[in-house]
C-alpha cells in the first residue's frame, strides 16, 4: 500500500471511531445527532462507442503478419483511454469497473489496428492464505500486497482472430509494467496475478507466458464477510523480478 493509501486509512479509521462513539452517546441519551443525510450516487456514466461505430468483420492473420505488436498505456482523456474504456464496458462480459492504483493498455498491430485491451489493479483485499504463501506473504507483512497487480480484465477483441496473440501480449505487459506501475504510483511490482473462471476459461494464455497456476477455492475481494457464493477459480502468479518462482 502506498503512503496516499496508509494516510488515507488511517483518516477513515479514525472517522469511524468518532462516529462509534457519537452513536453509543446517543444511545445513552447524552446528545441528539442530526438525521442522517444520505447521498444518492449518481448513474455511473457508461463510455460512449466511436461515432458511426461498427464493429469490424471477423479477420483472421498470423502473429508474424501483425508484428511489432505495440502495447500502448492508457492515460485519462486521450483517445486511446475511450477506445479502451468502450472496447471493456462493451465486449467483456464483467464490463469495465475502475478503482483504486490501476494500469489499462491497448494493444495493436504494426498498422494501427486494435487488437485486445488490458487492466490491471489492486490485489485481493486478503489473499488467501497459500497464495500469501507463496509469494512470500505473511499476515503481519500484509503491507507488501502493493507490491501484487491483479489482472483484473483482458480482451481480445472479438473479430480478432489471431494465434497467440494473448500470450504474447501478456509477455510484453510482464516486461514494462513495473516500470510504469513506477513512474505512475511511486513503486514497483513483484508480481501479477489473475483469477480464470474454470468453467469459462482454460487460461491456456496464462500458461503459455510461464504463470504458476494454483487451485483457489476461497472467496474474492468483493466478498469481505466471505459468504458470497462465487464461481469456482484458478489464481495465476507470475514474479516479475527473475520470472516465475
Amino acid at each position: 500500500m502506498s503512503a496516499l493509501g496508509l494516510v488515507r486509512w488511517a483518516r477513515a479509521a479514525e472517522g469511524f471511531r468518532r462516529r462509534s462513539l457519537l452513536l453509543k452517546l446517543q444511545a445513552l441519551d447524552l446528545l441528539r445527532l442530526p438525521p442522517l443525510r444520505v447521498k444518492f450516487r449518481s448513474a455511473r456514466r457508461l463510455p460512449a462507442a466511436p461515432p458511426q461505430w461498427q464493429p469490424p468483420a471477423p479477420w483472421t492473420a498470423s502473429l508474424a503478419q501483425l508484428s511489432p505488436v505495440v502495447l500502448v498505456r492508457v492515460d485519462p482523456g486521450t483517445e486511446t483511454a475511450r477506445a479502451w474504456a468502450f472496447y471493456v464496458q462493451a465486449y467483456h462480459y464483467l464490463g469495465l469497473r475502475v478503482v483504486g492504483e490501476n494500469i489499462g493498455y491497448l494493444a495493436c498491430d504494426a498498422c494501427g489496428r486494435d487488437l485486445a485491451a488490458l487492466l490491471f489493479g489492486a490485489p485481493a483485499w486478503r489473499a488467501p492464505h497459500e497464495t500469501a504463501r507463496w509469494v512470500g506473504l505473511n499476515q503481519s507483512a500484509a503491507l507488501q500486497l502493493h507490491t501484487l497487480a491483479n489482472n483484473t480484465r483482458f480482451l481480445i477483441l472479438p473479430w480478432v482472430r489471431v494465434p497467440h496473440l494473448a500470450s504474447h501480449v501478456l509477455g510484453q505487459v510482464a516486461r514494462r509494467i513495473d516500470a510504469d506501475w513506477r513512474a505512475k504510483y511511486g513503486h514497483g511490482l513483484a508480481w501479477l496475478e489473475t483469477f480464470v473462471e474454470r468453467d469459462r476459461f482454460s487460461g491456456t494464455c496464462y500458461r503459455a507466458a510461464t504463470a504458476l497456476r494454483r487451485p483457489n477455492p476461497g472467496p474474492f475481494r468483493q466478498d469481505r464477510a466471505h459468504t458470497r457464493v462465487v464461481p469456482c477459480k484458478d489464481i495465476y502468479l507470475y514474479g516479475l523480478r527473475g520470472g516465475p518462482r
